[in-house]
């Protein structure tokens, strides 16, 4: 709790057991708290030394928190404002420096597989908030299930948000790697097409790879901070925006593994109709929804005529708009 203020979990423990035990001694803390001499001895020297204990004979006393810990969150208040201040300049220079950069210096030409895969592990660690992704296939850098800069970016809190053409969720590889970054949290979303693929790291760095000829090195284009860079964040949430969600109710590619798929639900459905209805939505055929979900092509349609019986609709545009507004989906 009070880790922000620069106190060390025992600091606290400490801090908290002398607030109800004023005057006690070092060696009466320690048993109390069942802790070591030493590890007592020091927290509270160091509490000692940040003034919100105070020696009261031959023990200690905890200071008054709305005097001793007011005073600190003041000084680190005013420390942030500094802070503030500086950000502020600080970025009014790195503008004025961006000004001045040549074109050469805002744009770097990587050329090669594994180059290419070097910088966008690089990219992924280097975000700090957020990463953004647009997936289309073919995979030539960092095919499917290799990416493990973005478990190390979910892992540091960055928020990671993923739109993927159709047509490559379809492949079997690119499905299992999209249900297991549903479960590490990464935020899915489906288009018919992309223009391009693209990672973004924050708003300061992105990778787009050129395309190649038929015969040719693969070349990719890391782009800094600039109008061209800024042109991408744009594309990039316009596109989101617009895209189909994907959620959890997709997870699990085989039906057989769980007994409680093909039960029924108050609503009529069962948990593998909401997996079908899921892919169904997001624009898959009936033969790649089929086959990400181990299902011959007759059961996937025998489920969806009974789904849109269940519906009462005609189509499986209707049947997905349905689906939508029902929340089966």
């Amino acid at each position: 709790m009070l880790g922000a203020l620069g106190l060390t979990p025992d600091e606290e423990t400490v801090y908290r057991a002398l607030l109800s035990r004023p005057g006690t001694a070092a060696a009466e803390l320690a048993q109390a708290l069942a802790q070591s001499g030493s590890e007592v001895s020091a927290a509270l020297s160091r509490l000692v030394a940040h003034g919100l204990v105070v020696r009261a004979g031959n023990g200690f006393t905890a200071a008054p928190p709305a005097v001793a810990l007011g005073a600190m969150i003041s000084e680190r208040r005013d420390a942030l404002r500094t802070a503030e201040l500086g950000l502020a300049a600080f970025a009014e220079e790195h503008r004025a420096a961006m000004v001045g950069r040549s074109i050469s210096e805002l744009i770097e030409v990587i050329t090669g597989i594994d180059a290419i895969r070097h910088r966008f592990l690089q990219l992924q660690h280097a975000a700090r908030t957020q990463l953004r992704n647009f997936v289309t296939a073919p995979f030539i850098a960092v095919p499917p299930g290799e990416n493990t800069g973005e478990d190390a970016a979910i892992d540091r809190g960055v928020e990671v948000r993923v739109v993927i053409e159709r047509s490559a969720l379809a492949e079997p590889r690119t499905f299992h790697e999209t249900v297991a970054s549903l479960h590490n949290g990464v935020k899915v979303r489906v288009v018919k097409e992309l223009p391009m693929k693209l990672v973004l790291a924050d708003a300061d760095i992105g990778l787009v790879p050129l395309a190649a000829e038929p015969y040719g090195e693969p070349g990719a284009v890391l782009l800094h901070r600039s109008g061209l860079l800024a042109a991408l964040d744009a594309l990039f949430e316009s596109t989101w925006q617009h895209a189909h969600p994907l959620d959890l109710s997709i997870a699990g590619t085989d039906p057989a593994a769980a007994d409680d798929l093909t039960e029924r639900q108050p609503d009529g459905i069962t948990p593998l109709d909401r997996k079908i209805l899921a892919l169904l939505v997001a624009g898959l055929t009936d033969q790649a929804v089929a086959t990400q979900l181990n299902l011959s092509l007759r059961t996937l349609q025998r489920h969806l005529r009974r789904l849109m019986d269940l519906a009462v609709v005609d189509n499986r545009m209707q049947l997905g708009w349905y689906a939508a507004h029902q929340g089966w989906a």
